[in-house]
């Protein structure tokens, strides 16, 4: 296996880039196995010519980089394929090899905590997951290491290929506490917590951090719609509503790690005390909870296929008809800044509410003046749920196996 030896700033989200070319240099040979590695992920199995012209390595560098992580289990020779249209011999793609290395996700969230392990092509091995009705560290921690136990476990003789845990959380845990019906000191004494180093005390595996909501950006560039955008705004509607930000096919955490915190923005509409209010008061999943619960439904049901139902669904388009609109007022003001080619809408809810967020969405942007910036187009998420832990168990891999220069892949057709 190449050796990792990462060197991350403590406490900030190793850069994530889905774009960058190699070097023929001498002694460039680790950074170039990542490019490779980079490319090969990104794009699926390829031949050897192809890694070459999208990484603009010569044949001869390919092939030794090819043979050597084939050599450390890290990537595998498929089927020889022949391509239509082309001479020649059937060419061998190259792949990634599943179980070439794992990672471990985690996410810390505000009604659930989720432990996944994760393989080198992005599969979930394992899944330990823990509902409650807001995070008390004095339960979540002691929990938390036995998932950590068992998903570690679950890996069997593959555990010793752990590269890393990843941890995903919002940056203020014990924030708008106001909001959950919680023992005044519970949430307050996340304050105090370093939740990195918390769960580093639990194994000896390297730990990195990221906001929630970039983690699951992270998920998304690398697995998800990412793939096809270079800059896009995300947006994961879940108990709060928050965001991440791509630019140049680069995650961007920002100095502090709280870049596209969406959820922040100002709404233009005052709150009961003179002071404007923030989208995440309106178009945050907890708001729909308790609308649920006050007409006698369980909380949760906002968070699945029942807020959608017959039953519920007027709750649910009340719900939207605040939310959409305050959804396109912050996208409206994010692409007069940025200038973004999409903005890519996911979250823990039912899909088809998910989807019928996004059209109402759609409909709001249409009613803003749009002289002077490109109206960006709204696309849907592929990860889901799913997308915070996963997105913590990309940030190990990353970390380990990906190149952390700003430099782009040359396009397979130029």
């Amino acid at each position: 296996m190449p050796d990792p030896k990462p060197d991350p700033t403590p406490g900030q989200t190793p850069p994530v880039s889905t774009q960058s070319i190699g070097s023929n240099q001498l002694g460039m040979r680790q950074f170039n196995e990542r490019i490779v590695l980079q490319a090969i992920r990104l794009h699926g199995a390829l031949p050897k010519a192809d890694i070459a012209r999208l990484t603009r390595l010569s044949m001869q560098t390919v092939s030794l980089i090819v043979d050597h992580l084939i050599g450390d289990g890290l990537l595998a020779k498929e089927p020889r394929t022949r391509v239509p249209g082309r001479l020649g011999q059937p060419s061998v793609p190259i792949s990634l090899r599943a179980d070439g290395a794992f990672s471990i996700g985690v996410k810390v969230g505000r009604r659930s905590l989720d432990v996944l392990s994760m393989d080198f092509c992005g599969s979930v091995r394992a899944r330990e997951t823990l509902d409650y009705a807001y995070p008390d560290p004095r339960t979540l921690f002691p929990a938390l290491e036995k998932r950590l136990a068992r998903v570690t476990a679950a890996l069997g003789e593959h555990a010793s290929k752990i590269a890393g845990i990843g941890v995903a959380a919002p940056l203020w845990l014990g924030g708008w506490r106001d909001f959950f019906d919680t023992p005044p000191d519970a949430l307050a004494a996340w304050n105090e917590i370093d939740i990195r180093a918390r769960i580093g005390a639990m194994t000896a595996l390297p730990v990195e951090f990221a906001k929630d909501t970039t983690a699951a950006c992270a998920a998304e560039l690398v697995m998800g719609q990412g793939r096809g955008l270079r800059n896009f705004l995300y947006v994961f509607i879940g108990t709060f509503i928050g965001g991440g930000l791509v630019i140049d096919g680069r995650l961007h955490a920002g100095p502090g790690g709280n870049a596209g915190a969406i959820g922040s923005l100002p709404l233009t509409r005052s709150a009961s005390d003179g002071q404007p209010g923030q989208l995440l008061n309106t178009a945050s999943v907890y708001v729909l909870e308790k609308a649920l619960a006050a007409a006698g439904a369980p909380a949760e049901a906002a968070h699945d296929a029942r807020a959608w139902s017959t039953a519920w669904r007027p709750l649910a388009q009340a719900w939207m008809s605040e939310t959409c609109p305050a959804i396109a007022h912050g996208i409206a003001s994010s692409a007069a800044l940025l200038d973004l080619e999409a903005v890519v809408i996911d979250g823990e809810i039912d899909r088809t509410l998910l989807r019928e967020v996004i059209r109402a969405t759609d409909q709001a942007l249409a009613g803003f003046d749009w002289q002077g910036m490109a109206r960006p187009r709204l696309v849907e998420g592929q990860i889901g749920p799913d997308a915070r832990a996963m997105g913590g168990a990309i940030l190990p891999l990353y970390a380990h196996f990906a190149p952390k220069h700003e430099l782009f892949l040359k396009p397979l057709e130029s």
